[in-house]
């Protein structure tokens, strides 16, 4: 039986775990842009949570293993959006992030991305591991 066609968008990138390497996720919004036009306002928006998740792949997932990569996908489905960042590191547990607007963790230097992560994109969900989160934005 022939499958049937989709016109739907969709964008694949791999990303050595080196933190040198984040600028690509701003060369890769840019190019799929191109193609989906995102408003000005929602595209600054999914490049600071974009780059957040994979900036997290990096360093806590793969813990800078330059020989693991974080893979990120992106599609584009009824006006919705759908950007997949999945890194191969151990995963973790996001009910167990610190709330970053705590008076205790207020100074603290990091424990800012999921909070911008999920600021920015209409939703924002782990599998069940922990090394896979799947952020969606209405467009």
């Amino acid at each position: 039986m022939a499958q049937p066609k989709t016109n739907i968008p969709s964008f694949h990138l791999i990303i050595p775990s080196d933190r040198k390497n984040i600028h690509m996720v701003e060369e890769f919004f840019l190019k799929v842009n191109r193609t989906l036009n995102i408003p000005e306002e929602k595209l600054h928006a999914l490049l600071v949570a974009a780059t957040e998740a994979v900036n997290n792949g990096i360093i806590h997932g793969n813990e800078s293993n330059s020989e693991k990569n974080v893979t990120l996908t992106c599609t584009l489905k009824r006006k919705t959006l759908t950007v997949k960042i999945k890194d191969e590191g151990e995963g973790f547990v996001p009910e167990k992030i610190a709330d970053p607007l705590q008076e205790d963790n207020v100074l603290k230097t990091g424990g800012r991305g999921v909070f911008l992560m999920k600021t920015f994109m209409h939703s924002v969900k782990y599998n069940k591991r922990g090394n896979e989160v799947t952020l969606t934005m209405k467009l």
